[in-house]
């Protein structure tokens, strides 16, 4: 293969459809994600190894699977396509010419996670809009929102229901793990159970929040009373400290959790929350960011930053 003829004959749908096979690995969900037919994902992978010179595809009992090949184009192939949607972004962004400020409301366990992202996009795109972030939780933020003080709702929900003038999309789903510090005593037992933790101390989300009654709920549905030797803060940061330095167990979200457990802050405790608080939503007034380009861009840069395993941008 020459390194021209190949810049040359390649196209968009040829990266897309072997970035597809890469993530989805059967042709029929290449098809259905690209919004095309088998034959065509077919052609354009027959035609990606007419251009490289080598097999990229086997096939095993009527499947196709990725040779080494193929799984390296696929991996440049990622690369390459979230470059050209990051490129298209950027350039949308910066044309629409958004100023003024944007306020946010967001819960603390989304923040940290979403909103470093979404904002490093968003100042490159508009570095004369200025973001204002408030924190609560879904209960003390709401009312912000329907007031008009904040633009954008950011939330962990529990029971996902349509709100009267108000619109929301989904932004991503992480599961939140029990966590406690690593000395605590039931971070060595294998066998666990939702029992052995109700007389343990707690960090429990506030009384009146959505998140709390979530926990409580999820507690109920063990067959379990909530436990009672609780300490209620949605501070992350003080709730890291109370688990290093006491007996305490909290809930973090996953990817948290895991970047505290490498540094060896925090251990993972073998429970499972069965879905606890994993959606992600953002929300805003019905009709409230068609005349302010500032909120659409944030949204969109939000979106953006919530695509944690995009393989096949649209379009």
């Amino acid at each position: 293969m020459q390194t021209s003829n190949f810049q040359k004959q390649i196209s968009l749908r040829h990266l897309r459809v072997i970035a597809g096979m890469g993530e989805f690995k059967l042709v029929a969900r290449v098809a259905q994600a690209l919004n095309v037919t088998q034959p065509a994902v077919s052609k354009q992978l027959n035609e990606l190894e007419r251009i490289v010179g080598a097999p990229i595809v086997r096939r095993e009992r009527n499947r196709l699977f990725l040779t080494p090949v193929g799984e390296r184009l696929a991996e440049h192939a990622r690369i390459v396509l979230r470059q050209i949607d990051r490129a298209a972004f950027d350039i949308e962004a910066m044309a629409s010419g958004a100023a003024g400020p944007v306020q946010v409301g967001v819960v603390s366990s989304v923040a940290p996670i979403l909103l470093p992202g979404a904002i490093n996009l968003f100042k490159r795109s508009a570095p004369r809009s200025n973001v204002v972030v408030t924190e609560g939780h879904f209960v003390s933020l709401f009312p912000l929102l329907e007031a008009g003080q904040i633009d954008l709702l950011i939330a962990r929900i529990w029971q996902p229901t349509e709100l009267e003038g108000i619109d929301q999309s989904v932004l991503f789903q992480e599961p939140v793990v029990v966590v406690a510090g690593r000395d605590h005593q039931l971070g060595a037992i294998e066998a666990m159970t939702w029992a052995r933790t109700v007389g343990c101390l707690w960090i429990m989300p506030q009384v009146n929040s959505v998140a709390r009654r979530a926990v409580d709920a999820m507690f109920a549905g063990q067959g379990l009373a909530s436990p009672t030797n609780i300490v209620a803060s949605s501070a992350l940061s003080l709730n890291t400290e109370i688990l290093r330095q006491t007996q305490a167990l909290g809930l973090f979200p996953k990817s948290l959790a895991q970047a505290h457990a490498a540094r060896g802050d925090l251990v993972i405790l073998p429970l499972d929350t069965e879905g606890l608080l994993s959606e992600v939503r953002c929300f805003w007034r019905a009709g409230g960011d068609e005349a302010n380009g500032t909120v659409t861009l944030f949204r969109k840069c939000l979106a953006q930053a919530a695509e944690q395993r995009q393989t096949i941008p649209s379009g």
